[in-house]
């Protein structure tokens, strides 16, 4: 279904309770253990000054919570958590299992993961562990329900936060002996694995289960559904381990919302098939402003979030409020940008902009990475900045709670992505996420709300459905896609999409096999480009070079609207459309365009299934419909004018505005349309 506003509760629960206590939630991390008791107390009048109504305490703090094995040291928590609570400041507690002290590799060393060559990670870093391990989860959980039983009732302890960013991948013989369990599973006879992962080829066929490992270190080429299996096993497994640590919180804090954070379009976790474990979905993004394409990637990771939240508000966990330190080269942001990139995610669903981190650390390896109060200390332009933001996101209340309506979907799956970018592929420069982005982009900048859905997901409320780039799928999925265009609806496929089976086994007969009928057209050959790409002419979209890919296709029952003009396909379908009997459309494009001739074929796409954006905004200028406020943001370093087809009257700024609104260089409106 298309994601409306969740229905309103007049006894909200939850992250919702929270959000309905507080209105938008702002702050970040918080790690007081850095910094001498003393100094707490102005970090906390300070937060009250910027607005901040919510921190994340505990991520990294297991080695000050437990120095020694079983000597647990929580005087300091009761103490910074009864500080918070007096301030009226929430609190998101942490489970520490994202950074086990020294002690715990020390004395058992089978707790540190070991990578593909079967090297032990040593401490002195962040995230060594190793998942499997009965004992990292025996000590892991000895003290999540240390915290549990202290905290569970404080009256800080808003939301609780599970661990840190999981991603630990691990090759040692638990996880091994694990990963056949899992194996055993998903396929119950070692007749049925040696099938799914083809190993007739290269003389892989196994005899017994103890013969099957992880793909360790080896000279060539590893078998791909082997891979697949690895990192979809690696993804079930890392989720267990949040699952344990959730269910030991839930039963002692009911109603309390349990989270952790994810990190957009990560390659190591299948975030789909996690997202029914969290109350709330939370993502930690990190926009580059050395990107002129970074707003976009934010707003496309932003609707990721949301959708696979089912629509409901979400939280930025975690951004940065100028430079990294995680980059070869750092760039800062300026405070206009800063305020941008939360605006950005409030209008695409967010209620909650957080900072990794309050006060910049003065030591470790993130010492020079920003944070809400630098180094230079509060009389700076960048805590200035913070301050006002609090007093911006303050006046937003009125989004709280509310969703974005979206009738256009762009399809994106885990293990498409991790199958389709295997090495020994015809090309490695056609990535999922860069598709993704290229497709997405013309529908950002029309203003056109977006979901980014599984291709098994419920998609009769889209009426344009883009599939950028989806190597692999399942027969019911791709049954499931090639119905949009047969109930009146559009669907764009893009190249290389189609071909492979949940195996990773790649589909026989001219491709893409499961929409070749759909489609009316179809294709016998995969020709990557040599540099420069090749010419292809079009009445409609203009002539435009194509770069890196193109396919042997034919047109079987389908209008040809681009032609390839060399590269041994002269005169073959470059771009088709068919159009059916009930007036659905099917388009596919079997090459890269450049960005204008793609944005051409994405809004004519959008224009046929009748999506247009709120307002018609120039270049540089984003529009989203949140609710019924309407976001403008002004990304660029020069004034723009927006006209307004009705009087709005702006909940940032208080201003009313009818007929044509000027936006400052780097400013953002929130509008309500006013009624007569």
């Amino acid at each position: 279904m298309v994601h409306q506003d969740p229905p309103t509760d007049p006894r909200p629960t939850g992250f919702a309770a929270l959000t309905a206590r507080h209105g938008l939630l702002y702050g970040g991390d918080y790690n007081p253990e850095q910094w001498p008791e003393e100094v707490w107390p102005e970090d906390v009048a300070l937060m009250r000054e910027a607005g901040v109504n919510l921190v994340t305490v505990g991520v990294f703090s297991w080695g000050r919570l437990e120095p020694q094995p079983g000597a647990f040291d929580l005087g300091w928590l009761d103490r910074l958590l009864d500080l918070l609570a007096e301030a009226g400041i929430a609190v998101d507690l942490a489970t520490p299992s994202a950074s086990a002290p020294p002690w715990l590799a020390h004395d058992f060393p089978e707790t540190s993961a070991v990578d593909a060559a079967g090297v032990r990670m040593s401490p002195g870093s962040r995230n060594h562990f190793c998942p499997t391990s009965p004992v990292f989860r025996e000590h892991v959980l000895r003290i999540v329900r240390v915290l549990v039983e202290r905290y569970a009732d404080h009256p800080a302890v808003a939301m609780w936060h599970v661990g840190n960013e999981f991603g630990q991948v691990c090759h040692c013989d638990l996880c091994a002996e694990a990963f056949r369990g899992w194996l055993r599973a998903r396929y119950g006879t070692i007749e049925e694995l040696n099938r799914a992962w083809g190993t007739a080829f290269w003389s892989q066929h196994y005899g017994r289960w103890s013969e099957v490992v992880p793909p360790r270190a080896a000279p060539y080429l590893h078998n791909p559904t082997q891979e697949l299996d690895f990192k979809r096993y690696t993804s079930d497994q890392l989720r267990d381990l949040y699952r344990v640590q959730a269910d030991v919180i839930r039963p002692a804090a009911p109603g309390v919302p349990v989270t952790t954070n994810f990190m957009g379009f990560f390659h190591g976790v299948d975030y789909a098939s996690w997202a029914g474990d969290v109350d709330v979905v939370a993502d930690d993004w990190y926009s580059d402003p050395a990107d002129p394409r970074a707003a976009a990637r934010a707003a496309l990771t932003h609707d990721l979030i949301r959708s696979l939240g089912h629509g409901r508000p979400w939280v930025l966990m975690e951004q940065a409020t100028s430079a990294v330190n995680w980059r070869q080269h750092n760039l800062p942001k300026s405070s206009g940008t800063m305020l941008l990139d939360s605006l950005r995610a409030v209008a695409h669903g967010a209620d909650a902009v957080c900072y990794f981190q309050w006060r910049q650390s003065v030591a470790g390896a993130e010492r020079f990475h920003s944070a809400m109060l630098p180094h230079a200390g509060p009389d700076t332009a960048l805590h200035r900045a913070v301050r006002e933001q609090g007093a911006v996101l303050s006046r937003l209340r009125r989004v709280v709670g509310t969703g974005v309506a979206a009738r256009a979907a762009l399809v994106f799956d885990w293990s498409s992505w991790w199958a389709g970018e295997a090495p020994g592929r015809p090309s490695a420069r056609l990535g999922a996420v860069d598709q993704a982005l290229a497709y997405y982009e013309p529908l950002w900048e029309s203003g056109i709300p977006v979901d980014v859905v599984h291709p098994g997901a419920d998609l009769d409320g889209y009426d344009l459905v883009v599939v950028p780039a989806l190597y692999l799928v399942s027969d019911d999925d791709a049954a499931n896609l090639a119905r949009v265009p047969g109930r009146g609806g559009v669907l764009l496929v893009g190249p290389f999409s189609g071909v492979a089976d949940p195996d990773g086994h790649v589909r026989t007969g001219r491709f893409p096999a499961p929409w070749a009928g759909v489609l009316g057209a179809s294709g016998e050959q995969y020709r990557p480009l040599p540099d420069g790409g090749v010419a292809v002419a079009s009445d409609r979209f203009g002539d435009f070079r194509a770069a890196d890919w193109s396919e042997d296709l034919r047109a079987d029952d389908a209008e040809v609207l681009a032609t390839y003009g060399g590269a041994g396909i002269e005169g073959r379908p470059a771009v088709t459309r068919r159009v059916l009997p009930g007036g659905g459309q099917a388009w596919y494009v079997s090459t890269v365009p450049p960005a204008g001739a793609l944005a051409r074929v994405v809004r004519d796409c959008a224009d046929v299934a009748g999506l247009h954006g709120p307002v018609a905004c120039p270049e540089g200028v984003e529009a989203a419909r949140r609710g019924d406020v309407l976001f403008l943001l002004n990304r660029g370093s020069e004034p723009r004018t927006v006209h307004l087809p009705h009087p709005a009257v702006d909940l940032i700024g208080g201003a009313t505005t009818d007929g044509d609104l000027v936006l400052a260089p780097e400013s953002a409106v929130a509008l309500i349309e006013e009624t007569r």
